[in-house]
């Protein structure tokens, strides 16, 4: 007897809503389900991932046991252990570990999207760690800080056909990136005729094919280009009098700091035409403009906070906030938030006071993330603290490397593979081989887990319950029930950190017995029982715009949850951290010094900037590459430049180059591409799964296309700690080694 069950794909954020055929709890086929969230046939259509399902939930390569390592690290010896054996052996070795070092000993890693943040938060803070790390620092935080800071919480682009008069799309393709309704909104909005459509992007992506206007602003200059923009907008007296007036604060400074920024020498400095400059801030300001922005300008390095700071300004002179068409501050969740899940308030004084960033970025740590608290608190509002608090990565592998200021020892990797994905690969490798305790939770035996003590089998989708929440900043979450229980002795992570939890004496705080439970309860504020959520697919209240202007307890408008109760255009709160009052570009990061491109310049490679860091469907960072099907389309990691750069350095599409930083080497195949005629976009996360379990000396080939291999995750950004995918230097030549990449059976 088989029966139809809902439940989701989960191999992107956006969560497709599909039915499950199960037969005596086997699901043996998945279709699309038109009657939950976010079906969309259009979508579907395009979307080549969610067909894997079936393949992945049973895959030959999956851990579907808890194995422990045997002999050496990295020598692919396992053996077969139980859930008690395992979790009993790490619960242990963690106390231990404690006792001899503190709390602060165990590190993580999380990464997605097979995993739920807040149970690794929550795990974290009541273990009395720190250190968890992840990419926020390069991907959402940036814009969340600056968002808050300058507005008092986060804003959310409000497209609307017939209304918005144009949309910027900046620093980010989602035609790869997501394939989601957005992307089928914005090719719409491409379509109408009605909507003009800009694109910020040094590359001609899929949205720069659409736009009205393609924008090819030089890695790293954004921020100059947006006060180039305001200086225009300015001078021609093009900005909302009547909002700034009212509702921002320093417009005669920022008058004043971009006169400097003249459209020939942000043309200059940003390397385009300056008469963009011109075009794009005059359309800005013509009507309700909405602005949606990525990863592009997420890594940055010095440059990101005033990039974020600058389009602040921007939305807040031509009076595009909180407003419909343009963008609106985003609801608090009527649902428990992320952050009352994360339990991060029990941590006390002495186990915050081991976070590593404290003194180092000063707004990405406990006291900048209590300062800006204090702020949006006056509307009731709390950001996510541990995303907004994790850990620099270069922090934590110092701390690794050099057992200072304290010895980090342990370290649990959830669902993510920073052998790969993470910056400077060599060095994450060395601290990562001297650790005591390693424990992976995923899917598969990535090149992280091969050097892992313990690999736990991770529940992925169709397995487990899905409540996406992005951080609880918004009245959103979506997602849907599992079809079945996890095969074999899987378990979601949830499970996992709970059952650890309840050896290290944290079981009070871990009343819900299984992840579904908590979800219920996450969502019990709202009314809702889990049933509803799991048949409609979504909980969303639409946000109201102008809540500005809505009157507060003292019965005059509540404004903005900002020091001055104003869109802050300049700040009062970032000098406190010792940053900047007014946006101002910082200094690229750079990884080859002076000697390194002497030599190499001397046997004839050139000295280039790159980009990396881009998604590229139907790839996601590491994953799905042993799909034949993918492989086939897209066969291996690539160097792309326009044809132009590759006359300039005598590359034809085909050839192999060598790129070479102060942090290593890598080989990539050259393609040729639509983009600026000075830049180099490398591929990133490439490996070989279709190798097998990974093994030492190659861990599944991650040192030979790798370009983590030459990036650096060192501090240089001062407030939050990003590090640099973009606007960053290499030196590249000819090289003739013959790559291992080719399409495989």
């Amino acid at each position: 007897m088989s029966e139809k069950r809902p439940t989701n794909c989960h191999f992107c954020g956006y969560c497709c809503a599909f039915l499950a055929t199960v037969e005596e709890g086997r699901v043996v086929d998945l279709e699309p389900d038109p009657t939950r969230y976010p079906y969309d046939e259009r979508i579907l259509a395009g979307c080549r991932r969610w067909k894997m399902n079936l393949d992945v939930l049973d895959s030959p390569r999956r851990v579907n046991w808890p194995i422990k390592r045997q002999g050496a690290r990295g020598s692919g010896k396992w053996e077969r252990v139980s859930w008690d054996e395992a979790l009993d052996d790490i619960a242990a070795r963690l106390e231990e570990l404690r006792q001899e070092h503190g709390s602060g000993t165990l590190a993580s890693m999380i990464g997605g999207p097979h995993a739920s943040f807040w149970p690794l938060h929550r795990f974290m803070n009541l273990f009395g760690s720190p250190n968890n790390m992840g990419i926020g620092q390069i991907c959402w935080n940036p814009r969340i800080w600056m968002d808050a800071i300058t507005f008092g919480w986060t804003v959310e682009a409000d497209i609307r056909p017939g209304l918005t008069r144009a949309l910027f799309i900046w620093g980010t393709n989602p035609a790869q990136s997501d394939n989601s309704a957005f992307w089928q909104a914005i090719r719409a909005v491409g379509a109408d005729g009605e909507t003009m459509l800009v694109c910020v992007d040094p590359r001609f992506t899929q949205i720069a094919s659409l736009a009205d206007i393609w924008i090819p602003v030089k890695p790293g200059t954004d921020c100059t280009l947006a006060l180039g923009m305001i200086h225009v907008i300015v001078e021609e007296g093009l900005e909302d009098r009547p909002f700034v007036d009212d509702w921002c604060h320093g417009f005669d400074e920022l008058a004043e700091h971009v006169k400097a920024y003249t459209p020939e020498r942000v043309g200059e400095i940003c390397s385009i035409d300056s008469e963009l400059v011109v075009r794009a801030a005059r359309l800005f300001a013509e009507g309700r403009t909405a602005l949606v922005s990525g990863r592009g300008i997420d890594q940055v390095g010095e440059s990101v906070a005033p990039t974020h700071r600058a389009i602040c300004c921007l939305r807040a002179v031509t009076g595009n906030v909180d407003r419909e068409g343009s963008c609106i501050l985003a609801e608090a969740s009527d649902f428990t938030s992320e952050v009352d899940f994360e339990l991060t308030d029990l941590m006390g004084p002495e186990q915050r006071a081991l976070c590593l960033n404290t003194g180092r970025t000063p707004l990405q740590c406990f006291e900048g993330y209590d300062l800006v608290r204090s702020q949006t608190q006056k509307l009731g509002r709390r950001l996510p603290e541990r995303y907004l608090t994790s850990a620099s990565p270069d922090l934590v592998l110092s701390a690794m490397e050099t057992g200072k200021p304290y010895p980090v020892r342990a370290l649990i990797v959830n669902a993510t593979n920073p052998l790969v994905t993470y910056a400077d690969t060599n060095r994450v490798y060395r601290a990562l081989m001297g650790l005591n305790l390693i424990v992976v939770i995923d899917y598969y035996i990535t090149p992280t887990a091969a050097i892992a003590d313990y690999v736990l089998p991770c529940a992925g989708a169709i397995e487990r319950p899905i409540f996406q929440i992005h951080g609880g900043v918004a009245n959103t979450g979506y997602g849907g029930p599992a079809a079945v229980e996890p095969y074999y002795e899987r378990k979601t992570d949830y499970d996992v950190f709970r059952a650890l939890g309840q050896r290290l004496g944290q079981g009070d705080y871990w009343p819900d017995e299984t992840l579904a439970d908590a979800f219920a309860t996450q969502l019990a504020p709202t009314g809702w029982d889990w049933s509803d959520y799991c048949t409609i697919g979504i909980y969303h209240i639409p946000p109201a715009a102008e809540k500005h202007r809505a009157p507060g307890p003292d019965g005059f408008p509540c404004g903005f949850a900002t020091t001055t109760g104003k869109i802050e255009l300049a700040s009062e709160l970032l000098p406190q951290l010792g940053g900047q009052r007014l946006p101002e570009q910082g200094v690229p990061m750079r990884l080859c010094s002076d000697e390194l491109v002497e030599r190499l310049e001397a046997r004839g490679a050139h000295h280039v900037t790159m980009l990396t860091g881009s998604r590229k469907q139907p790839y996601n960072a590491s994953m799905y590459l042993e799909n034949p099907k993918f492989r086939a389309h897209v066969p291996g990691p690539v160097v792309e430049m326009s044809p132009v750069m590759a006359e300039l350095l005598g590359f034809s599409a085909g050839d192999v180059a060598l790129l070479t930083t102060d942090q290593g080497e890598a080989r990539f195949t050259v393609a040729l591409a639509k983009m600026r005629d000075d830049i180099i976009n490398v591929d990133y996360g490439w490996w070989h799964p279709e190798w097998g379990a990974p093994v030492l000396p190659d861990l599944g080939g991650i040192w030979e296309s790798n370009v983590n291999t030459l990036t650096s995750c060192r501090l240089q950004e001062p407030l939050i700690g990003t590090w640099a995918y973009n606007a960053i230097d290499c030196m590249i030549e000819h090289c003739d080694d013959k790559l291992t990449w080719a399409t495989i059976d």
